[in-house]
């Protein structure tokens, strides 16, 4: 079975023991590596994995051929992306400021740029500027270089913004929260409708409780995949991303992904979809 999912510390976390061939009678994985914005495209245009890991922003033009299953994925509190600026005297304290300038983002079909979309509508009149797309590792770079005036960052960019010397402006997380009360939906684990997605629900479940029962067992294959981080920072990571959500949605989980992309389609960011159809899929 081919999968995709990206070599961040919780996804590697989350699928070690499938890959590993740790859960009987679990179907061998054939598995790419792959940054959010290639498997967003991928789930998009069709043709790829039967198994993804995408952004909850690409989901409404995955689901005539995928479903969203109920577990495997990133979603909760606390762990939303970041728009940064320089540091120091050039650090940008003001939200309106941004408008007009270039910001870099992982993709435009991500959950963090959807959140950065809404976040903007509301505190920068007028709009920013350019977008420029850039691997999520290339962003902080290019705003300590001056490349862009900000990024949009995610993942373990939470943790290590300020070895770059950069100023966090905003946490999109605890501005989505603040005004929804709800968890921040941003990565989920989509399967082709062919397939039979209770028997996938229930592997990659088992994958989860394995990882959490067995955290020593993944460590080398996790840092191994972790863009040279700090064996603490891909820890914090797992943390953070690695929570009840990854083992089931539950009503919290549902109720956060419609109310996410119902706003978005309100603000066009997104096709106006059936909203059942996203728990078409239940999971027994």
């Amino acid at each position: 079975m081919k999968i995709a999912f990206s070599p961040c510390p919780n996804d590697t976390f989350v699928f070690h023991a499938w890959v590993h061939g740790l859960l009987p009678g679990a179907p061998e994985l054939d598995v790419m590596y792959a940054d959010i914005d290639i498997t967003n495209g991928l789930a998009a245009h069709g043709g790829g994995p039967e198994v993804m890991k995408i952004s909850y922003a690409a989901l409404p033009w995955a689901l005539s051929e995928y479903a969203l299953l109920p577990c495997g994925g990133a979603l909760g509190r606390g762990c939303g992306p970041l728009v940064l600026s320089a540091g120091g005297v050039n650090a940008i304290k003001d939200p309106a400021a941004l408008k007009g300038l270039k910001v870099a983002v992982p993709s435009e079909r991500s959950t963090a740029y959807m959140l950065f979309r809404l976040w903007a509508a509301q505190h920068v009149p007028g709009g920013v500027g350019e977008i420029v797309i850039l691997p999520f590792h290339e962003i902080m770079p290019a705003v300590r270089d001056g490349l862009v005036d900000a990024g949009l960052v995610i993942h373990e960019a939470r943790f290590t913004y300020p070895n770059y010397g950069l100023n966090m402006l905003v946490d999109l997380g605890s501005w989505w929260e603040a005004d929804t009360g709800l968890p921040i939906p941003l990565g989920a684990i989509i399967a082709h409708r062919s397939l039979d997605l209770a028997a996938i629900s229930k592997w990659i479940r088992a994958s989860v409780e394995y990882a959490w029962a067995h955290p020593e067992v993944s460590r080398d294959y996790v840092l191994s995949h972790s863009q040279e981080l700090a064996p603490e920072v891909a820890q914090a990571h797992i943390d953070l991303y690695v929570n009840e959500f990854s083992a089931d949605l539950g009503d919290d989980g549902y109720g956060a992904i419609t109310a996410l992309l119902k706003r978005a389609a309100e603000e066009g960011l997104v096709p106006h979809m059936d909203w059942e159809a996203l728990r078409l899929f239940k999971d027994v």
